[in-house]
C-alpha cells in the first residue's frame, strides 16, 4: 500500500497480535502480518489517546460511501457485529488498527475493491482510560 499513513501500536497488542499470528499459520493473515510490520511500537502508557488500540471504541467514515460507523476494534474470539464489535481480522478492522483521528487509509477489499477509511474519533482507548487493553 504506496503512501500508508504511520500506524503506532503499544508493545502488548504488538506480542498479541504477533501471538495471533503465530498460533495460527494456515490463515490467511498477511495484511495484519504487513501493517504489524511497519507500525511504530510505544510503550503502553506513551500511546497517544486517539489513536485506535486493541479494544478501542473508535467512529471512523468510509469516505467511498459516505457511511460513518462506530465499532470497538477486538480479538477474534470477542467479535459481535450486532454489539458493534468487530475483529482485527477483518478487513475493515486490520486498516483501522493503530491510525490517528484525523489519518485516512486506503484499503483493498478481498473482493478487489478499494475504500477509503478516516479516522473521525476515538470516544475510548483503554490505555488513555488506564484499563487493560
Amino acid at each position: 500500500m504506496a503512501d500508508a499513513p504511520q500506524i503506532c501500536l503499544t508493545q502488548p497488542d504488538m506480542d498479541r497480535l504477533l501471538h495471533l499470528i503465530e498460533a495460527d499459520p494456515g490463515k490467511r493473515f498477511d495484511k495484519l502480518e504487513s501493517e504489524l510490520l511497519r507500525a511504530k511500537v510505544v510503550p503502553r502508557e506513551e500511546i497517544p489517546p486517539d489513536v485506535v488500540t486493541m479494544n478501542s471504541r473508535v467512529l471512523f467514515e468510509n469516505e467511498t460511501t459516505g457511511e460513518r460507523r462506530e465499532v470497538t476494534l477486538v480479538y477474534p474470539g470477542m467479535a459481535d457485529i450486532d454489539a458493534g464489535k468487530i475483529s482485527v481480522l477483518v478487513p475493515v478492522g486490520t486498516a483501522l488498527l493503530g491510525l490517528r483521528v484525523g489519518q485516512s487509509i486506503d484499503w483493498e477489499l478481498p473482493s478487489g475493491t478499494r475504500q477509503r477509511y478516516r479516522i473521525v474519533g476515538v470516544p475510548y482507548q483503554p490505555e488513555a482510560a488506564g484499563e487493560p487493553g
